[in-house]
């Protein structure tokens, strides 16, 4: 398959068609802004109702003649229908324009190509472009001579170069899916190392062009490449931040999410997105300002869903409450006291300080808290809870005797407890905890 990743649409002809199914409902400004973040300059647009695809050519011959017509008469380089078209759909439309055809699956796929930067993004967006065109790979080879049924007539060349393009195109399929493989074994032991080290991950989720990638700047102190189109940044990049009460943390920016995201991306980023799957807490971007924000987040939380991730908890995050008059400026608390949203303004820092209150909060809400007494011997087991940041006061006894409060996942409870040879659930006070430490096996995590 070409390398298209460079590809800019250049003039285009949006066709918008409005079909009674709720699933076949998009959006026609959110395609115009997915066909200038692919370098394309829409010229013309086409909306149109139908009760039904056609099954040829999805808009009918009348509107066919009507968007060849104006793509003659704009000089367009491709027309991008705003709906999923059928192998067939597309061929027939090619045909028709004498130009390049795309639906919004396509489209989509061409802006990651142009965005991925590393390795593992590269490949991902390859396999779901390829996976993509299997279907459609005959269109390629319509100027050759097909072969026909029958006896005695003559073959073409045209079927057995499809065949071996065919071959191909599964061989480099499963080739990619071998180093993914690789990447994702890769990604697997980093998440175990920081299951290890007890260190939690907030994870960044929402809809594209929701502000994420700002906000992960101003509260990291980092240069992720950010801007106001869709998908700006692809490759998820982590960041470590120490919160208080909880301690070292790791932010970590994901993918955008769109409305009706091809299966094959998912299913291609799916070693990525499962970061999002084994996070302690997910950062939910909402972009306040956007009229269709209550929509955006029911498909992010299908997303969500998809890669295994809708039961991790979550805090849902405003962002650009700049823009919203009489916006709410308090954090919204559940009946336990938990934080369940935010506002804040990535561009000119407001709320960030109760962003990162509420997150500390709810990681805590994951401690277990608990009283440790120790003796002066214990002084391994003082070193490690201290390393750990969880010691949250101390103090000492008539005897001598140390009294630790602390607060420290049941992970890390089992992992201390092993390294200092049983003497945390040892000096314990408190009755009801020691089971954490015989029934938690901290090796299953490993």
């Amino acid at each position: 398959m070409p390398d298209n990743s460079n590809e800019l649409l250049g003039k285009t002809v949006l066709v918008h068609v409005e079909l009674p199914s709720e699933e076949n409902r998009e959006d026609l400004e959110e395609l115009k802004r997915l066909v200038e973040s692919a370098g394309g300059e829409a010229c013309e647009t086409f909306i149109c109702r139908r009760e039904a695809p056609d099954p040829s050519s999805f808009i009918g011959s009348g509107k066919v003649f009507e968007v060849a017509s104006s793509v003659k008469a704009c000089d367009a380089n491709t027309v991008v229908f705003n709906s999923k078209l059928s192998p067939a759909q597309e061929r027939n439309l090619e045909k028709a324009f004498g130009v390049r055809v795309m639906d919004r699956i396509a489209l989509i796929l061409l802006i990651f190509a142009q965005r991925a930067r590393t390795y593992e993004g590269k490949l991902q967006v390859e396999l779901a472009q390829l996976q993509y065109e299997q279907a459609r790979l005959v269109r390629g080879w319509t100027h050759l001579e097909r072969q026909k049924g029958g006896f005695g007539l003559r073959g073409g060349p045209g079927e057995t170069q499809i065949e071996l393009d065919r071959r191909a195109l599964r061989e480099r399929i499963a080739m990619i899916k071998k180093d993914l493989e690789i990447v994702a074994r890769r990604r697997e032991q980093n998440r175990n190392l920081r299951k290890r080290n007890s260190i939690n991950v907030v994870s960044f989720v929402g809809y594209t062009n929701a502000g994420k990638s700002t906000l992960f700047n101003r509260l990291c102190g980092s240069d992720v490449y950010a801007a106001d189109q869709l998908f700006a940044t692809l490759d998820p990049t982590l960041r470590t931040v120490n919160l208080k009460t909880v301690g070292k943390t790791v932010f970590a920016d994901t993918v955008g999410f769109i409305r009706h995201l091809p299966h094959d991306l998912v299913a291609a980023f799916r070693s990525t997105l499962e970061e999002t799957a084994q996070a302690d807490l997910l950062l939910h971007i909402v972009d306040a300002s956007d009229p269709r924000k209550e929509d955006n987040i029911k498909a992010v939380d299908e997303v969500l869903k998809q890669v295994g991730a809708a039961k991790v908890k979550t805090l849902i995050v405003y962002n650009k409450s700049d823009l919203v008059p009489d916006s709410p400026h308090d954090t919204v608390f559940d009946e336990r006291g938990i934080p369940k949203r935010v506002y804040v303004s990535a561009k000119t820092g407001f709320g960030l300080d109760e962003l990162l209150e509420s997150a500390a909060k709810i990681l805590c809400d994951n401690l277990c808290s608990f009283e440790v007494v120790l003796l002066p011997s214990d002084g391994k087991l003082r070193a490690l809870l201290y390393g750990a940041s969880a010691v949250k006061s101390e103090r000492y006894d008539d005897e001598g005797h140390v009294h630790l409060s602390v607060a420290l996942p049941a992970v890390e409870c089992s992992r201390i407890d092993k390294q200092s040879q049983g003497a945390l659930s040892r000096t314990c006070v408190e009755e009801k905890l020691p089971w954490l430490f015989d029934e938690f096996d901290f090796d299953m995590v490993e």
